[in-house]
């Protein structure tokens, strides 16, 4: 048994770290909750600013390698094809990358930024909602994610290292004690920012059911559908990149354009498209002052408390792993390919996943004269949304089953990841890793609804936001120090 637990020494203190805060969780819920919202304040008070100027800087640093001549430089050897097709690459890094978010706050995130809009603007108040809603989910979020594509896919296509993220830095810093200390902080970031994702996700997939069925199902109608969710993404990680996760992302893909156009084609299209092109122009020309939260763009740091740091931590959780399942996948691509490929694709496509349901709500809420909240609840928005459309209930249906689809996407590549960095670097961990993650992963998010249900006045969204803030912080300084180095390693390229 203790040569295994030394053998196998990451795993044992990131699962050992895991399963005590769950139990401490388990049984101390409401103090717990009071520690994290401590903890929360004083990060936002201290670093919350920090976000922003990071989640800036990284959008500067990938356009600028993007365009550089290093952006030449091919994830394999030089005459190395991609491994996967466009559309595969495509629905894999978008499903591991963004998932039931789109769908939590399709409606709501930007009637929300209608009604209540984050600074005073000479834009109307529908393009300021969807411009400020492009800046939450659009460059920022993928450069987080891009960044790591790209130095943990030099450091595994080009320079053979093993699939960990201390291997960025393997190089230049020689201690092992480090290293693994890189490697639990960016494991225990990764498994809060997925439990995250999963508590957030089955709470709406549970808001769904009870819009469908007219009743209320409880907490444990959540906890069943964690469990189940767990179960099958365990199963699609079993079987691996090519059999399970491949086959859910395109289904996933292929689900949510279908649900796009159809709201699209049944929507005012002309007044959609010009909110498209608008916004996203607006968008591109204020995306300094916005990401620097300069002068009039700063909403505050109430507004950006309960939004935009929210966002950036979750995003920067979210980014050790969906980084290295982009990079695991991304093979025989150049650095530019990856880099304006994840980068512009993606975001191009939430901007008019928002723009048809934002615009619509909009258009509802004209239609109705007074708005009276109907979209303010953040689990059911899109339910209620759909319930103004033909075939509403049929809808709302593929819209719970998509929901659960995006969760186990997310799930199973996350399990993936996490068996990779534990079993050693090895690109097909062992099953074994992957059950034993899928376990902790599902007693994790337990924990955190617990913790969101532990008084009445909180919710699993606002245990999210504050745990988020605290637990990416340590991270986000490694982002710095892990550029740095790469970009030291090309300069050395320069001189040979």
């Amino acid at each position: 048994m203790l040569k295994h637990i030394k053998k196998h020494s990451i795993l044992s203190i990131s699962v050992g770290i895991i399963f005590t805060c769950s139990l401490i969780v388990f049984f101390a819920t409401e103090a717990s909750y009071s520690v994290i919202e401590n903890a929360s304040l004083w990060v936002r008070n201290y670093f919350g600013y920090f976000y922003l100027y990071l989640g800036f800087g990284c959008v500067l640093a990938l356009l600028l390698i993007a365009f550089s001549k290093y952006g030449k430089i091919n994830l394999g050897k030089s005459s190395s094809k991609p491994e996967y097709s466009l559309w595969s690459w495509i629905a894999m890094l978008y499903s591991a990358g963004m998932g039931s978010g789109i769908l939590l706050r399709a409606v709501q995130e930007p009637v929300f930024m209608q009604q209540h809009p984050p600074y005073a603007s000479a834009l109307s108040p529908n393009i300021l909602a969807l411009e400020f809603t492009f800046y939450q989910w659009g460059l920022t979020a993928w450069a987080f994610y891009g960044l790591f594509a790209m130095v943990v896919g030099y450091a595994l296509h080009v320079k053979k290292k093993k699939v960990r993220i201390s291997a960025t830095i393997d190089d230049h810093i020689k201690s092992d004690y480090l290293k693994k200390g890189v490697d639990v902080i960016t494991i225990i970031t990764t498994v809060f920012g997925l439990i995250a994702a999963i508590g957030l996700g089955t709470t709406q997939i549970s808001g769904g059911l009870n819009h469908i069925s007219d009743s209320d199902l409880g907490r444990a109608t959540t906890i069943g559908l964690c469990v189940f969710i767990s179960t099958v993404a365990c199963y699609s990680a079993w079987q691996g990149v090519n059999k399970g996760i491949k086959i859910f992302s395109k289904l996933n893909i292929i689900v949510t354009l279908a649900i796009l156009m159809f709201v699209f084609t049944t929507s005012d299209m002309g007044a959609i498209l010009l909110s498209f092109a608008k916004t996203t122009f607006y968008y591109i020309i204020d995306f300094a002052p916005m990401s620097l939260a300069i002068g009039s763009y700063n909403p505050g740091l109430e507004f950006l408390t309960n939004w935009t740091f929210y966002y950036w931590a979750f995003w920067l959780a979210w980014a050790p792993f969906t980084g290295i399942f982009i990079a695991r996948i991304s093979k025989g691509r150049t650095i530019r390919q990856l880099l304006l490929g994840v980068l512009i694709i993606p975001s191009l496509g939430t901007f008019f996943w928002f723009s048809v349901f934002g615009t619509s709500a909009f258009l509802l809420i004209e239609e109705w004269g007074v708005y009276s909240n109907q979209f303010s609840n953040v689990f059911a928005s899109i339910f209620i949304f759909f319930e103004h459309y033909p075939y509403a209930t049929v809808l709302n249906i593929t819209s719970v089953f998509l929901l659960i689809s995006f969760l186990i996407t997310s799930v199973d590549s996350a399990v993936f990841v996490l068996s990779m960095f534990t079993d050693k670097g090895s690109k097909n961990p062992s099953k074994t890793h992957r059950v034993i993650w899928s376990v902790f992963i599902l007693l994790a998010t337990i924990a955190l609804i617990l913790l969101g249900n532990s008084k009445a006045n909180i919710n699993v969204l606002e245990a999210v936001q504050r745990l988020l803030i605290i637990t990416s912080l340590p991270f986000s300084f490694f982002i710095i120090i892990m550029l740095g180095y790469f970009i030291k390693d090309l300069r050395k390229i320069k001189k040979k």
